[in-house]
């Protein structure tokens, strides 16, 4: 079973960048629509963005468009999802999930099989 190891968080200021990672190990990544999600704190989990197969769809929450940018090297096995314009309501533990139930990218979380342990993002004001 394909497992899902998520880095690039950290803490920053408002207006930053970063750019998370998730690595996958075990399968053929190809064959995964890739999902990045978070949690805020106190919050329900909410879909930030999503990726085809082929990288060739992607989706994304509306509040994050077109500061956030979801791409994949399936060569390496690797999604990335690189955060410009960060703002503190942008804090939360990332996560990526993958599936093989899809072709296309999708918002709902119950579609997804694999999730890796997450990552903190933090923006300070």
């Amino acid at each position: 079973q394909v497992q899902l190891v998520e880095s690039g968080g950290g803490l920053v200021q408002a207006g930053d960048s970063l750019r998370l990672s998730c690595a996958a190990s075990g399968s053929t990544f190809s064959s995964y629509v890739v999902g990045w999600f978070r949690r805020a704190p106190g919050k329900d989990r909410e879909f930030v963005a999503a990726i085809s197969r082929s990288g060739g769809m992607t989706r994304y929450l509306d509040s994050v468009k077109g500061r956030f940018s979801i791409s994949r090297n399936n060569a390496k096995s690797t999604v990335y999802l690189q955060m410009n314009s960060l703002k503190p309501e942008d804090t939360a533990v990332y996560y990526c999930a993958v599936t093989q139930r899809l072709w296309e990218p999708d918002p709902d979380p119950s579609k997804y099989d694999v999730w890796g342990q997450g990552t903190q993002v933090t923006v300070s004001s």
